[in-house]
């Protein structure tokens, strides 16, 4: 009896024994995935141009209130001698370099003064972890105010710049004189949206955009691990892999994958550019486009038929709500309009008149 007794004691002990290595395994396994996850997840530091081992600063720039610098660059005729003043923000992956294409001619004739800038955490401006919606239009508001362009001035918004437009008219239309929309991107959550409508859209995008749009709406902490796993499904645009129907479209979208504009547009860190750009396009908006009252200026949006990155349906339906923007499609055309040749004179001649 006594050596069943001891013979069942052992077994018991071998088995916590066991258990006990088994769980110091699992432990030490689960502390090495989270030690992973946590260095793998958390962005990279930025390099801020101008900071020891950050980029050269080659730009002029303008200080803003949060103590953030912004860079801009100048095109057309002077300021002192301009009758119209124009804001531009540029696309995913562009910088203040990448402005609208215009003849100088046209410029000339009507009198234009163009801003391009470094949206925060391109280029040479610097990032802004606390980007919104608001401080979009702040920065737009506080770069007119530092270069003197007068109490109104207009403002141009392409692809994923557009947000900067909504922005504008949404917080401070008091200041603006006239908007340009070019092939504007959509938030596919925006409520205004048909469900049938925005899911038919959405659905219609590759299945890693549609991940990326996920974990940027509901895990925005997470885009940027995320992004760095290469065996995830992640966004087409970033990866370079988009099929895109308009021949154009797909020729320059393989030349922008490795060009050098890309790279000094996001040299302070791909996080800080287009990580921060993509949370605040695809993320919770702090207010629906389509619930903007009238603004007293003209307002354009012109989109390509062929848009492989922006479903027309979607810019036919935002326009039909909204009334009061002058929409414009243009037949066999894709998503970079600002590339069409003449289409810059166009939209000032249009915007302008």
């Amino acid at each position: 009896m006594d050596r069943k007794i001891l013979s069942r004691v052992a077994y018991l002990l071998n088995c916590l024994h066991s258990g006990t290595r088994r769980y110091v395994v699992v432990v030490t396994i689960g502390i090495a995935l989270l030690s992973w996850f946590y260095t793998t997840a958390k962005p990279v530091q930025p390099k801020l141009c101008g900071s020891p081992g950050g980029p050269p600063v080659t730009a002029k720039r303008v200080y803003l209130s949060d103590g953030r610098y912004l860079a801009y660059s100048e095109s057309g005729v002077p300021k002192e001698d301009a009758k119209c003043k124009i804001i531009f923000s540029h696309g995913f992956s562009g910088s203040r370099l990448t402005t609208l294409r215009v003849s100088t001619e046209i410029m000339d004739e009507l009198g234009v003064y163009m801003v391009g800038y470094d949206r925060a955490g391109y280029g040479e401006s610097d990032p802004n972890p606390y980007r919104s919606l608001r401080r979009e239009a702040l920065d737009v508001e506080e770069l007119a105010d530092a270069l003197e362009l007068g109490p109104k001035f207009f403002v141009i918004g392409f692809s994923l710049g557009g947000h900067s437009v909504w922005a504008s008219l949404k917080y401070m239309p008091e200041r603006l004189a006239g908007a340009a929309l070019l092939a504007p991107v959509i938030n596919y959550r925006w409520p205004g949206f048909p469900r049938n409508l925005s899911t038919e859209a959405y659905n219609s995008q590759p299945v890693g955009d549609q991940w990326t749009f996920r974990v940027t709406y509901y895990t925005p902490w997470l885009l940027n691990w995320w992004m760095n796993q290469p065996w995830l499904p992640s966004s087409s645009v970033v990866k370079g892999t988009a099929s895109l129907p308009n021949k154009l479209d797909a020729r320059l979208h393989v030349e922008m994958k490795s060009s050098e504009m890309k790279r000094l547009a996001t040299q302070q860190g791909v996080h800080e550019s287009l990580h921060r750009d993509m949370m605040v396009m695809f993320g919770k908006w702090e207010f629906d486009p389509m619930d903007l009252p009238p603004p007293n200026i003209p307002v354009h949006l012109w989109q390509g038929d062929e848009d492989g990155l922006v479903p027309v349906t979607v810019q036919r339906y935002i326009c039909h709500r909204l009334r009061w923007i002058d929409y414009h499609e243009l037949p066999s055309t894709g998503h970079f309009l600002t590339m069409v040749p003449g289409f810059g004179d166009t939209v000032l001649k249009t915007l302008l008149a």
